[in-house]
């Protein structure tokens, strides 16, 4: 294709809309069907969503490896079967009246190396097809727990049942799935109420435009805030 975009381009995706809704759009400001991203986020998250446009799309696999930063907030006192807000209410029970100390110390047994089994409702597939597809069918088969790491796990405002927090982990992290176990150690359940990513490896949410303030942009400015991979360090074979 002559005069393809190519370029890495940070978006600071709004709630709602899928990662995949996102990258279509973006296709069509672009004009180009060569557009991928580095991590899905739930519609219901926010954040840095790393788009990789052209040529670029040779990166994907690099990027997508890369550690994440997270900040949410769990919700304690009621599961679901999602494990975050879009699910259907499972339980609901009293949350207990813990201290912020206490509720650290549950924090520190989520830290370091980690099994997890990644929710019936998720994108993850099992011979070719999509868990949440099988959910949606009322359907559960069995998973395989997956090892992760979680660098750091941070409270930033304790206001039960309500908890902020800040997460640093390896790629392929279930967030909600770290809120509903965490919920299922303090023995009232609880579930992932937001997300927002701040952070991909070198790339921060800061430096990422929303969707309205892209789809505002003429050809010329959408072009100047394609990040080059060379520019970046990033080795690319074309």
């Amino acid at each position: 294709m002559l005069n393809e975009p190519m370029g890495i381009l940070l978006v600071d995706k709004p709630g709602g809309p899928t990662s995949h809704d996102v990258v279509d759009r973006v296709r069509r400001l672009f004009q180009t069907k060569r557009v991928g991203h580095c991590g899905t986020l739930d519609p219901m998250a926010t954040g840095l969503l790393i788009l990789l446009i052209g040529k670029a799309t040779k990166l994907s696999d690099s990027l997508m490896g890369e550690d994440k930063e997270y900040e949410g907030t769990l919700k304690l006192g009621i599961a679901t079967d999602s494990q975050d807000a879009d699910g259907e209410v499972l339980a609901e029970k009293n949350v207990p009246a813990l201290t912020e100390e206490q509720l650290r110390e549950a924090f520190k047994a989520f830290v370091g190396d980690l099994y997890q089994t990644p929710p019936m409702v998720s994108a993850k597939k099992i011979a070719g097809v999509p868990l949440y597809k099988l959910a949606r069918k009322g359907k559960e088969v069995e998973r395989k727990p997956r090892l992760i790491h979680i660098y750091r796990l941070d409270i930033l405002r304790f206001a039960l049942p309500e908890v902020d927090f800040r997460l640093l982990c390896t790629k392929g992290t279930y967030v909600r799935t770290i809120c509903h176990d965490l919920g299922e150690k303090l023995g009232c359940g609880g579930h992932l109420s937001r997300l927002r990513r701040t952070a991909s490896g070198q790339f921060r949410v800061e430096k990422a435009r929303t969707l309205s303030e892209l789809e505002k942009c003429g050809r010329d400015q959408l072009l100047r805030h394609l990040l080059q991979p060379l520019e970046l360090n990033l080795p690319i074979k074309f």
